[in-house]
């Protein structure tokens, strides 16, 4: 376990707070006491946590789970996994199973976290971060139903351009000491055997004697620094989609580089999830004719989140690799999205 998870924890005031907003919140909706109908704002919020809460608990869940799969994992299995060695197939590597991986932004966030954690070099953290959000398989299925197979393919290319560009990027300011890679790093020989590291941890032990339930607990304890983030992002969006409509932006954030920043404030400012973030993107792609915009959209939702910022800062102990996140994708999803608007 990394130091960051070793030390005993405090209460966690902003989990336990926001977490419990959110299932009061779910649960009032799903009842539909009588006193939900005077209020239309609290009508809306609580809609929009159910909502969400339904979109993507099984992201988190299968995150959780992985969270756990991967920590029973010996760390060199991880980093063979993932490619051993710095350069460009190994990010590329890295990219491909954060296209692969059918999970949300918010699950993606905590196996990512995980690799961090197992001693994954920081560029193929950072790719495989930005290459994943929104390319779930089931995401996938819904953005061709919107969109069709040609834009969807497109935007799935582009997301892992972005991702290899940021990951060589992180590589090479590493090299010049201005990142600090992953200290949890450790050097695999040559000869090194996956199927033989697993057995030898593993010969002779039960199940129950892998996953116990001190297993299961120290997985949710491991969890609950990225958990937290997630459900305040819950809450945040429930009051942006009561006091602010959606065709507010959809209607003027146009195919014109003004609306692209204006997008991008938008995206920033908007916490979802990125099955969430999918009918926004159709908007911005048929209403306001603006096919850049929903790239942005569905891009920069998950490189200006909060919750990708504060868990890679709550993880990495370093704001430099938090902000080294929307400063690095930003631009490119910029440029991207101008692009895309003018083919």
């Amino acid at each position: 376990m990394s130091n960051c998870c070793s030390h005993k924890r405090k209460f966690d005031y902003l989990f336990w707070s926001t977490f419990g907003i959110s299932m009061l919140a779910y649960l009032l909706y799903l009842v539909q006491p009588p006193f939900l109908a005077i209020s239309p704002a609290f009508h809306t919020f609580t809609h929009s946590v159910y909502e969400f809460i339904n979109k993507m608990w099984w992201g988190l869940l299968l995150g959780v789970f992985f969270v756990g799969v991967i920590g029973l994992i010996p760390r060199e299995v991880v980093i063979s996994l993932m490619g051993r060695k710095k350069g460009f197939k190994s990010i590329v590597r890295a990219s491909v199973v954060g296209v692969l991986l059918d999970l949300c932004s918010h699950g993606i966030l905590l196996v990512a976290m995980k690799f961090y954690e197992r001693g994954v070099r920081l560029s193929q953290v950072i790719a495989f971060l930005v290459a994943s959000p929104w390319n779930s398989l089931s995401l996938t299925i819904i953005l061709i139903a919107f969109i069709g197979w040609k834009w969807t393919l497109l935007y799935i290319f582009l997301s892992v351009v972005i991702a290899v560009i940021s990951g060589l990027t992180a590589e090479f300011l590493i090299s010049k000491k201005v990142l600090p890679d992953n200290p949890n790093r450790v050097e695999i020989s040559d000869d090194f055997s996956m199927i033989e590291s697993l057995k030898t941890r593993y010969k002779g032990k039960k199940v129950n004697e892998v996953v116990s339930l001190s297993f299961i607990k120290d997985t949710f304890v491991e969890s609950e620094m990225v958990l937290r983030w997630v459900f305040l992002g819950v809450v945040a969006a429930g009051l942006i989609r009561a006091f602010v409509p959606t065709e507010t932006f959809t209607t003027f954030f146009g195919p014109t580089f003004m609306g692209l920043v204006l997008t991008l404030v938008a995206a920033t400012i908007i916490e979802v999830c990125s099955e969430g973030s999918v009918p926004i993107a159709y908007d911005l792609f048929i209403r306001a004719a603006a096919p850049g915009n929903a790239f942005l959209f569905l891009m920069a939702g998950a490189s200006t989140d909060y919750t990708e910022i504060m868990g890679l800062k709550e993880t990495t102990g370093s704001w430099k690799i938090a902000l080294f996140l929307p400063v690095v994708t930003v631009p490119q999803i910029l440029v991207l999205g101008y692009i895309l608007n003018n083919i």
